[in-house]
């Protein structure tokens, strides 16, 4: 796909550039935390037929090739190969990569520099920092101040923190900043499920409420964004307390210490993203995920996209995890989303074709450019 517009995908995850068997490549492909039932295939669905149609020509295969073939050829050119291929042919400038999730399995921010051959930098994940934290910490004191220090230390060389607040706790707790008091109880609290195997990953919400106004605090010192985990996503998620408008409360407070959050995929939110997008000063959104996972009927996730959202405050995005097909598939789809939108917009005299270009340079650049501090 050649380059001629400028695009940072302002949240995404590094890729699996090792060989992969049929059943991995499939458990890449979704989010659930089984595999299909048997004599089924993660390929028989809105993704699924996306990989087919459009990531198969680029391994040299034609449109809608089978999936025993795509997985033969993928094989054949081997993890990296392939790998390379979808991910330069996804024409990237610079990506924004989240680093806290699976990290152990999935290539770093410098590898993916040479993998895509474009301009990478790192968002931190705040409950991956407190996580590790915990790994070294002997004391509910030094848990703390131990999160203090490396979320300094972290935040010197990234653009961004992000939180999964709702995936841990959902939207739905008190969204008040807590005393040093409790954080320290929760703290020990915290450790003692730890040691005794009752907790695997942060899910205190004391200690994410904690977590979270630190957030705040580096990103008005670094004059960075906050990224905010928002609605789909694996079995963990709580949807309804997941709708991004049960978080107003905290999304003042960040306005009045003038920190833009941005809220990932949305979906099914994605209304209540936009609304938000146009009440409050420092709300931002993008679709991301969920043009992938809808497929050939992500225009209406578009459409609702376009509906109210400032046009300012969409952001371009893949959200792609491990597989570099989701890479690839996230800038086709939005192009031609966007294309379908404005395509329509433009028979109907709503736009020239002048506005409807200045309107997609912001949401695939300009925007975040702007908030992420990146020069032209």
């Amino acid at each position: 796909m050649p380059q001629t517009r400028r695009y940072i995908d302002h949240h995404c995850h590094g890729i699996v550039d090792a060989d992969l068997t049929r059943p991995q490549l499939e458990a890449l492909m979704a989010e659930a935390h089984l595999p299909a039932p048997d004599g089924c295939t993660q390929f028989d669905k809105p993704l699924g037929l996306l990989v087919r149609r459009y990531c198969a020509p680029v391994l040299g295969l034609d449109p809608f090739a089978s999936p025993e073939d795509y997985v033969a050829r993928r094989t054949e050119l081997g993890g990296r190969e392939a790998s390379r291929r979808l991910m330069q042919g996804a024409g990237m400038t610079e990506l924004l990569i989240d680093t806290g999730h699976r990290s152990d399995t999935i290539l770093d921010v410098p590898q993916m520099a040479e993998i895509t051959g474009c301009a990478t930098q790192e968002v931190i994940r705040i409950e991956a920092v407190m996580e590790a934290a915990a790994k070294q910490a002997g004391s509910a004191e030094e848990l703390v101040s131990l999160f203090a220090e490396m979320m300094e230390a972290f935040a010197r060389d990234a653009v961004a923190l992000k939180s999964i607040v709702a995936y841990r706790v959902t939207f739905d707790i008190d969204q008040t900043r807590p005393d040093a008091g409790a954080v320290v109880k929760a703290a020990g609290d915290w450790l003692a499920a730890l040691e005794a195997g009752e907790s695997r990953r942060l899910d205190n919400a004391v200690l994410i409420r904690h977590a979270l106004f630190m957030a705040l605090d580096i990103c008005v010192e670094r004059d960075f964004p906050l990224q905010l985990h928002t609605a789909v996503g694996d079995l963990d998620i709580d949807m309804p307390k997941c709708d991004p408008t049960v978080f107003v409360p905290f999304i003042k407070q960040a306005e009045a210490m003038k920190v833009p959050l941005t809220l990932l995929h949305c979906y099914p939110f994605v209304q209540q993203a936009t609304w938000l997008a146009e009440v409050f000063q420092n709300v931002y959104f993008d679709v991301g995920f969920t043009l992938n996972f809808t497929g050939p009927q992500a225009i209406r996730t578009m459409e609702q996209a376009m509906e109210m959202g400032p046009f300012f405050k969409q952001l371009y995005s893949s959200d792609a995890f491990g597989l570099a097909e989701l890479h690839y598939l996230g800038r086709i789809q939005f192009e031609r989303m966007m294309d379908k939108v404005m395509g329509q917009w433009l028979a109907d005299g709503d736009i020239t074709l002048k506005e409807a270009d200045r309107i997609i340079d912001m949401i695939t650049h300009g925007n975040a450019a702007r908030i992420y501090r990146l020069t032209e």
